[in-house]
């Protein structure tokens, strides 16, 4: 992807008839050079030749309503059909003092560059020093307990944002639906590693990140403890490809390509997605913002987690409204050194030293708020499991309600800004569950 700007524009401003960026990488004959007049002179002034695509894609490609032009209701609240990918046509450099007068312009609500976000990825390491630990997570938080009423439901759908999936890793394979990898990088490749180029149907996972979160949610238990919900299915969805920082590998992507993998994951259908990445506010808008309102008006839940910089801080999307943002306790259920934390916390799970799928069909320890991350989403997909069984749809906010009320509390008062709610307690969940909803 050549540098780009996003820009969004106010309600009521006539849409510009334009394709969608995806399918303009794939037909360039579909090219739109004229956007809005002062755009476009302003644009010119600085000797800029540009292409115009639509941010995202409406679900419904089809309609007889002139007015919404095929966009659900969901997708106009939240502003989707307002945003508009501006492609330079050549590797120039968009001048900032360019991108802050656009932003002055009247039918301009936010315009912002495209830019990469870095996402810190845990360490994966192969210990054989603590076998004995393998499933003391699962302890933690009475999973083995739980999955006496329900190990998942095929129906219940959990989108992965991540590096990927190792596709045939035989605790995960089983698992799977079809993906999409949304990595595709230009400006700024000379430090990415492995596959950075064209937006395609294949996840692959180069890092192992993605891999150890989905085992953490799906393993069948082979050869590392059983996932949290193995007869879940996984939707996996590439957003992270691996870049060298300062001679360490992290993933990082296009803000704007984790944001398009979002409205893509929800689209598909999924019930819940996984977010176990972050990145910084760092100005122009919030990122994934109108994304998550989209996901959350559709009834998707969003985890995420917290951050590794052990500081009080933000990293989004965990801390967007709605979201539930994820820190990581140890094997005492204390909160670790490295769990970013502030007001925005919604819950804690284990993520120190946590043994799960890698690469290569491999398996590996790794501790962060990554790996605390799915046990929640893995927790919200449980109870949304057992709903089905009992004939129930449990509602986005009556899951957070529930996982809230029945957390375990190691601190004074209700909330916390370390451990949010507290510890998810999944047993305690199951019998919340039942008294709340099934017994009346």
């Amino acid at each position: 992807m050549k540098p780009h700007l996003i820009i969004k524009l106010k309600t009521g401003i006539d849409a510009i008839d334009a394709p969608y960026w995806v399918d303009f990488i794939d037909n360039r004959s579909m090219a739109v050079d004229r956007f809005q007049r002062d755009i476009d002179k302003l644009m010119q002034n600085n000797q800029l030749r540009f292409w115009v695509t639509k941010e995202y894609k409406p679900k419904q490609q089809r309609s007889v309503d002139p007015v919404t032009n095929g966009w659900s209701k969901e997708e106009v609240e939240s502003g989707l059909n307002r945003i508009y990918r501006i492609i330079l046509q050549e590797d120039k450099n968009l001048p900032p003092a360019l991108v802050e007068q656009i932003r002055l312009i009247p039918v301009v609500e936010k315009a912002q560059p495209g830019i990469i976000g870095i996402s810190e990825l845990p360490d994966a390491a192969l210990s054989f020093s603590q076998a004995s630990n393998l499933d003391r997570s699962a302890k933690q938080i009475f999973l083995e307990e739980a999955q006496l009423y329900s190990k998942g439901h095929p129906a219940v759908k959990i989108a992965v944002l991540d590096t990927g999936v190792d596709l045939s890793h035989p605790e995960i394979r089983h698992s799977l639906l079809p993906g999409m990898d949304f990595v595709d990088i230009l400006d700024g490749a000379d430090r990415f590693i492995g596959d950075f180029v064209g937006e395609d149907s294949e996840p692959d996972d180069e890092v192992g990140h993605g891999s150890h979160v989905t085992g953490i949610l799906c393993a069948k238990g082979i050869k590392m403890p059983m996932g949290v919900v193995p007869e879940c299915k996984v939707i996996p969805v590439r957003v992270l490809g691996a870049m060298n920082n300062q001679g360490k590998k992290v993933g990082a992507g296009l803000i704007d390509n984790i944001s398009a993998g979002i409205k893509w994951a929800v689209d598909q259908g999924a019930d819940i997605i996984n977010m176990s990445l972050g990145v910084k506010h760092t100005g122009g808008g919030l990122p994934h913002k109108e994304v998550i309102e989209y996901a959350i008006r559709k009834g998707v839940t969003v985890v995420a987690a917290s951050g590794n910089d052990g500081s009080n801080d933000r990293y989004y999307p965990g801390a967007l409204n709605n979201v539930i943002a994820v820190g990581a306790v140890d094997y005492d259920d204390k909160i670790t050194g490295f769990s970013t934390y502030g007001n925005h916390i919604s819950l804690v799970a284990p993520g120190f030293q946590v043994y799960s799928a890698g690469l290569g069909h491999g398996y590996s320890f790794a501790s962060g708020t990554s790996q605390a991350s799915p046990f929640v989403a893995g927790a919200i997909a449980l109870l949304k499991s057992y709903a089905l069984k009992r004939s129930r749809k449990l509602t986005d906010a009556q899951l957070k309600h529930i996982l809230k009320m029945t957390a375990d509390r190691n601190f004074p008062g209700f909330k916390d800004i370390r451990y949010g709610y507290g510890k998810i307690n999944l047993m305690d969940a199951i019998k919340f569950m039942d008294y709340k909803f099934f017994n009346n």
